[in-house]
C-alpha cells in the first residue's frame, strides 16, 4: 500500500482556472477545435503586451547559469519604481506561488481564516492545503456582489482570525474597495495578518496607492507583473511587506524561484512606463465597446472597477458551450458559485468585435442558456 499524504491534503481539489490549456484535449477534439485557433477572454492579462522587443531580448538571456534566488536587480528596479527599499520586495514565480508561500510560512492548524466571496479560488486552496479553519463572507447579488465592510469587521470582532485575504480588485466581480474600507478593516485585525492582493490594480480606474500601508507592519501587499505585462508564461508577481514579513516569506522560499528570463523581462518591461500607460488606456476602450454593445444585447453586465466583468447569462456552463463550439472562450464563472455568470476580459478591438458577432449569431440562433 502506497504511503498516504497528510489528512489536509485528502479530498483536496485543484483549484479551477482559466485558459485554454484548462480545457481537456478530449472535449476540444470532440468540438473539431484546435486550441491555437481559440479566442480566449477568460485570461485577465494585458492583451497588448509585452511590448516590443521583450521577446527579442529573451534569447540574450543566459540560461546556462542558475537564475539569482534573491532577484536582486529585478527588486532593485521595482525599489526605484515604487519608491521603497529593496529589502521590502519579495519577487515569486506570479502571486499564486506568494499565497501559498504566505499560509506556509503564518498559518498553523485549526488558525481561523477570512475570506471575502466569492473570489480567487487559491486562497482557500493554500488555506485548505495549510489546514486552517476557514471563515468566509459571501457577497449578495442584490449588492452587485460588493462585501458589506460592517459585515466584515462584525466578523472580525466575533471570530478573530489569524489572516484574511483581500482580492483587490476582485476576481471575478472587479469590486474595488476604497482606501477608507481597506483601513477600517485593519482597524480591527489586531495582530492578524492582511493579504491585499492587487494583482489587477494597474487595470484599475483611480486607483489608490496602498504599499504605504505596510508600514503598520500587519499587510503584505501583492501585485502581478504577469497581468500588467500580458506575461503568464513566464510567471512574475512581487510581495511588499515590513522588513520582518519579507525576511519570514524568503526564509520559506525555495531557491531559484523565478527564472533567469522572467526576471530579466521583468527588469525590461519596467523601463516601458509609458507603453504600459498606452495599453492600459486601449484595454479601457475595449471594455466600454464590450459592455456597451453586450447591454444593447440585452444582456445584464455588472458594474466593474477593472478591466474584466460579469455578464449574467442564466445558464453559464451552457454559454460557455455555445461560445467555445464557435472559437470564444470565456470564464465560466459556476466554480466561483456564480452558475449564471461569466466573466469576459478585454482582447484586442477587432477580436472584440468577433465576440460581439459571435453573440449576435448565438441569439439568432436562439441556443441554450444566452
Amino acid at each position: 500500500m502506497p504511503l498516504r499524504p497528510r489528512r489536509v491534503i485528502t479530498g483536496l481539489k485543484a483549484c479551477a482556472h482559466g485558459g485554454v490549456f484548462q480545457l481537456k484535449d478530449a472535449e476540444l477534439k470532440a468540438l473539431g477545435i484546435n486550441p491555437g485557433e481559440v479566442l480566449d477572454f477568460s485570461v485577465c492579462t494585458n492583451p497588448f503586451m509585452p511590448p516590443p522587443g521583450i521577446k527579442e531580448m529573451m534569447s540574450a538571456i543566459p540560461i546556462e547559469q542558475y537564475p539569482d534566488s534573491q532577484s536582486t536587480e529585478l527588486r532593485q528596479a521595482l525599489s526605484g519604481r515604487l519608491e521603497i527599499p529593496t529589502e521590502n520586495i519579495l519577487v515569486g514565480s506570479g502571486t499564486t506561488e506568494l499565497i501559498r508561500l504566505i499560509a506556509m510560512t503564518y498559518l498553523r492548524q485549526r488558525d481561523r481564516v477570512l475570506l471575502l466571496e466569492p473570489t480567487y479560488g487559491e486562497y482557500e486552496a493554500a488555506c485548505r492545503f495549510a489546514g486552517v479553519r476557514l471563515i468566509k463572507h459571501c457577497a449578495r447579488e442584490n449588492d452587485n456582489y460588493t462585501p458589506q465592510v460592517k459585515e466584515v469587521i462584525e466578523i472580525l470582532r466575533k471570530q478573530r482570525p489569524r489572516a484574511v485575504f483581500i482580492c483587490n480588485p476582485n476576481n471575478p466581480t472587479g469590486k474595488y474597495l476604497s482606501r477608507h474600507d481597506i483601513e477600517t478593516v485593519m482597524d480591527n485585525l489586531e495582530d492578524s495578518l492582511l493579504v491585499l492582493d492587487e494583482a489587477y490594480v494597474a487595470f484599475t480606474v483611480d486607483n489608490w496607492d496602498s504599499l504605504d500601508l505596510t508600514e503598520r507592519g500587519n499587510v503584505v501587499v501583492m501585485r502581478s507583473m504577469t497581468k500588467d505585462y500580458g506575461l503568464p508564461g513566464l510567471r512574475l508577481g512581487y510581495a511588499v511587506a515590513c522588513r520582518e514579513i519579507i525576511n519570514s516569506l524568503r526564509s520559506v522560499l525555495p531557491p531559484w524561484n523565478v527564472n533567469s528570463i522572467a526576471q530579466g523581462v521583468g527588469i525590461a518591461v519596467l523601463e516601458q512606463e509609458e507603453y504600459l500607460r498606452q495599453s492600459l488606456r486601449q484595454v479601457q476602450e475595449a471594455k466600454r465597446f464590450l459592455t456597451d454593445r453586450l447591454t444593447r444585447l440585452g444582456f445584464q453586465v455588472l458594474p466593474s472597477d477593472t478591466h474584466y466583468f460579469l455578464v449574467k447569462v442564466g445558464n453559464a456552463p451552457a454559454c460557455c458551450l455555445a461560445l467555445l463550439q464557435r472559437g470564444i472562450l470565456v470564464r465560466d464563472c459556476t466554480s466561483f458559485g456564480l452558475n449564471e455568470y461569466i466573466r469576459i476580459s478585454p482582447r484586442t478591438m477587432p477580436e472584440c468585435e468577433k465576440l460581439i458577432g459571435v453573440f449576435e449569431g448565438i441569439l439568432t440562433a436562439g441556443r441554450d442558456g444566452v
